[in-house]
């Protein structure tokens, strides 16, 4: 697996990858709301993020990517063929390391409350949930676990 930033070229192989993890996660989340926040990727969340990391195996196939914006962790998504690999687990180790200073600053994340595996995964990854919020960042009905990990 190779770990690299990801390029504007690289956008629409990652929203395919996104609609694929969406699919196999994302039950709770309505077939319109999911068209709509796939349809705003690449106009307005990818170019929102300061950082994108892109996760491949040697043939350049996406397996994973992580975007990230000031100390926080903003999106983390893995083709569902390689869940459970460690490839979340290196993606989010490489972009943690790549935030900006204070390095003994929290980092911060946002999951869905319904997402339990992801919720788990971010337990064992040394996060603790600090808040909930009844919507998502766009006002959805979807309700966040804020977490953080210092």
């Amino acid at each position: 697996m190779v770990i690299r930033a990801a390029a504007p070229a690289d956008w629409p192989a990652l929203r395919s990858l996104w609609r694929r993890s969406v699919a196999a996660t994302h039950d709770f989340v309505s077939r319109d709301d999911l068209d709509a926040i796939g349809r705003a990727l690449i106009p307005c969340y990818f170019p929102a993020m300061q950082h994108i990391w892109l996760a491949t195996d040697a043939a350049g196939r996406p397996l994973g990517f992580v975007g990230s914006r000031e100390r926080s962790i903003e999106m983390l998504f893995l083709d569902p063929d390689v869940f459970r690999q460690g490839i979340g687990t290196a993606l989010l180790r490489h972009a943690c390391a790549c935030l900006p200073p204070p390095d003994d600053a929290p980092v911060r994340l946002d999951v869905n409350e319904a997402n339990e595996p992801a919720l788990r995964f971010y337990l064992a990854q040394g996060f603790a949930v600090i808040g909930r919020s009844p919507l998502d960042g766009d006002g959805r009905p979807y309700p966040l676990l804020h977490m953080e990990r210092r």
